[in-house]
């Protein structure tokens, strides 16, 4: 089954990126903000500009690549953030799912609606047996858009992960290809 991008949904297209792109995404990954659920430092312009070709790799070839959509809103000209698949298991057909949003794009339901085409295109292109995504605990705004989902809260991992001398705990929200319903996600 061929691939078919860009993906739409009612309000958004889910594209590659291009290297037009690098300068917004740079404009919220290099934020503290933004990147301080995700165990890193802000990036660099540097950094955007040498993940642009990365990012229009659309296949996975082996456990730990990473598949990465750019979300940009049908009335938007630049993206709001990105959604992925990180392939975890090609042998168990495990991917964990991630998101990110510029500051002036969140609160309008972009996630949850970019994550329910991203589990469409998981199980039913990539043909995955679980989805799952590991969030911090302290990210209440993640945690709403997995369990808006129909993600089911699978595991607490108790200061599992330390980054700047602190040390951060997160949850695994998961399902299954045969928990996707379309209607419930």
């Amino acid at each position: 089954m061929t691939l078919e991008l860009p993906i739409e949904t009612g309000r958004l297209v889910l594209r590659p990126f291009t290297e037009a792109d690098a300068a917004r995404y740079h404009s919220y990954r290099s934020l503290p903000e933004t990147v301080r659920y995700m165990y890193r430092d802000p990036m660099t312009m540097e950094e955007a500009v040498e993940r642009m070709p990365k990012y229009a790799k659309l296949e996975f070839e082996k456990d730990t690549d990473i598949f990465t959509l750019a979300i940009q809103p049908k009335d938007a000209t630049e993206l709001a953030g990105e959604i992925l698949f990180k392939l975890d298991s090609a042998r168990a057909k495990q991917a964990e799912i991630g998101w990110s949003l510029h500051p002036d794009s969140m609160g309008n339901g972009y996630v949850t609606e970019a994550a329910r085409a991203l589990l469409h295109l998981g199980f039913g292109h990539f043909h995955f047996h679980r989805i799952f995504a590991r969030i911090d605990t302290e990210n209440t705004a993640s945690i709403r858009v997995a369990e808006r989902l129909g993600m089911r809260r699978e595991a607490h991992l108790i200061e599992n992960d330390m980054f700047n001398g602190r040390w951060g705990s997160e949850y695994v929200y998961a399902m299954l290809a045969i928990e996707f319903t379309g209607s419930a996600a």
